[in-house]
């Protein structure tokens, strides 16, 4: 219920999010009609199609993504021609006389009035179309379960509620608008002139949508943005699970549950598949984690030490492998990733997430610590608290049985990608290149799945990034049509990695990196050399800068000498 309500009043303030602006004049057009039918049907119109467009996008592959591009061009068109229609009568009879025939079917009644049913809903269907793009924190968290999910009734469910908050907070606007309108005509008289500047408020809609103002410019430059707002609405509805509780010294460990099974895994490696019936008498550490995750990579030298130290005095370690990108999903690329990180310990690749949802867990690293009882006794989120984690696994096998137990800790001392991050607070935030989850592109409108020149602009501020060059982007990352293709970014951090593979093709891929327009030198990363270049040759994460000398703020460059690469995500540390 609680996410339910969260849906509904995320859609209620979509209607001062930035990207709905051009949609008000089309809802602002029938303000002067009787609202039962013209105001809500396009609303339910707006609201069901939406739905289904989000729906589609989150759940149908790509198809559905061209659908919906195709469905804007001929959304595009229909208003249009109502915003003609506006602006002279002429023009309206002549472009609606086919519909007039139709709507006179449908409706058994003139649509020479305007209140037809089926011509507000379709109004409304047009709309909802364009609509779709919208987004923001929550609808981002509803389309990621619906991704994590797959396909179900309260997906939809949920995106309705979303489209309903929306249209609720539209209706408001259209009882008000009409009143407003009303009020016009009569002190004014000054309906037609009224009618006209609608028109003219709807053409200048559709040109914003089709020059992609209404999810670029107008995103960066409104004050109305509601992200903030959204998020600590999540916060407050659904605030994230509470730190595992200050351990202290002589007090028995919480029971927090009883271990899920592990026979969702599509695969096992290093190990026959394992079950908790088979697992019990031991202590377990299950580790959530993905290879391309910079949070994970860093935390996994201590999970590493543990497996290694604490072997044969009955502690078992489980890494669950549960992918953020699509690549991640492939059974030899995990393999040649635990390979060369040097895992050796049991491996369940949950592709299906079947384990994470047992678990009911929502972070990229997580462990959870299980007696030998089977019994969850303990768990930690993120990056940190090894020390502490380490007197658990100790406490663990000690009431298990376990004598002599290794004295001291796991090395500290670690180097590489796999060093911790820098202390610095203000260091630039993980960026998405794909369009379902980008954030601050400074580069314009980019193109959904199709090939597109991009120009970087000549300055950027902190935390934007942009294209330069020929690329496709589609929903989690960018691919490099033709050679020369460059991404740049004005980033603060001691380290900068990004996500990048060589393409379908598999060919390696050459690059060079740049700092403030020079090669990296010292501040080089582990995949790069002082004079930047290196070469992409499998899907993974690359570190391309270290700075020797703090974590200040620098401009960042990348080049690519062959075309085919793909690119998904910056982090920093």
């Amino acid at each position: 219920m609680f996410v339910l309500i969260l849906a509904y009043l995320g859609g209620v303030l979509t209607i001062l999010s930035p990207c709905i602006l051009p949609v008000l004049p089309f809802v602002f057009a029938r303000s002067d009609r009787p609202f039962m039918r013209n105001g809500l049907p396009m609303l339910l119109g707006m609201a069901v199609t939406f739905a289904a467009v989000a729906t589609l996008a989150a759940l149908g592959g790509g198809w559905a993504v061209h659908a919906n591009q195709y469905g804007r061009i001929v959304a595009l068109v229909v208003l249009a021609l109502l915003g003609l229609s506006l602006l002279s009568t002429r023009l309206a009879e002549w472009i609606t006389r086919p519909f007039v025939a139709l709507g006179n079917r449908l409706s058994q009644r003139s649509s020479r009035d305007g209140d037809s049913v089926w011509g507000a809903a379709g109004l409304g269907v047009a709309t909802g179309l364009l609509w779709a793009p919208c987004a923001g924190p929550i609808l981002g968290l509803l389309l990621t379960g619906a991704a994590l999910n797959g396909a179900s009734v309260q997906t939809t469910l949920l995106l309705l509620t979303y489209a309903g908050g929306a249209a609720t907070s539209l209706g408001f606007a259209l009882l008000l608008g009409g009143k407003l309108f009303a009020a016009m005509k009569r002190s004014l008289g000054a309906g037609e002139w009224v009618r006209r500047a609608l028109g003219v408020l709807v053409l200048a809609g559709v040109a914003a949508i089709a020059l992609g103002l209404d999810t670029g410019l107008l995103t960066r430059v409104s004050l109305a943005s509601t992200s903030r707002i959204e998020q600590r609405l999540i916060d407050a509805v659904r605030p994230a699970p509470a730190p595992a509780p200050e351990l202290k010294a002589g007090e028995p460990l919480p029971v927090e549950g009883e271990m899920p099974s592990l026979a969702g895994a599509t695969q096992w490696l290093n190990s026959p598949p394992l079950s908790t019936k088979s697992l019990r008498g031991r202590v377990v550490l299950v580790d959530f984690w993905t290879y391309s995750c910079i949070n994970c990579i860093r935390a996994l030298p201590y999970v590493r030490g543990w497996a290694d130290k604490y072997r044969d005095h009955g502690l078992v370690v489980i890494g669950v492998h549960a992918p953020e990108f699509a690549f991640e999903k492939d059974p030899a690329n995990v393999a040649r990733a635990i390979r060369d990180l040097g895992v050796d310990y049991p491996v369940a690749l949950d592709n299906d997430y079947a384990i994470w949802q047992g678990f009911n867990n929502e972070y990229w690293p997580a462990h959870y610590f299980i007696d030998a009882q089977g019994r969850i006794r303990h768990h930690h989120f993120g990056e940190g608290g090894y020390h502490e984690s380490e007197d658990v696994i100790r406490q663990l096998l000690a009431a298990a049985g376990q004598k002599n137990l290794p004295a001291g800790y796991v090395d500290d001392n670690r180097h590489g990608v796999e060093a911790a991050a820098s202390d610095d607070p203000t260091r630039s935030p993980e960026t998405y290149v794909g369009y379902a989850r980008a954030g601050n592109f400074a580069g314009g409108r980019v193109a959904h799945d199709e090939p597109r020149d991009y120009r970087a602009p000549a300055s950027l501020a902190t935390n934007q990034w942009a294209f330069d060059g020929r690329w496709s982007v589609h929903d989690e990352n960018a691919q490099l049509d033709q050679a020369g293709g460059r991404i740049v970014y004005r980033f603060r951090g001691r380290d900068l990695h990004l996500v990048l593979g060589p393409g379908s093709a598999g060919k390696p891929i050459r690059f060079r990196v740049r700092i403030d327009g020079k090669p990296p030198g010292a501040d080089h990363g582990v995949d790069t050399d002082a004079d930047g270049n290196g070469t992409v040759t499998a899907q993974r994460l690359y570190q391309l800068v270290r700075q020797a000398g703090g974590s200040g703020e620098r401009l960042f460059e990348i080049e690519f000498l062959d075309p085919g690469v793909q690119a998904y995500a910056f982090t920093f540390g």
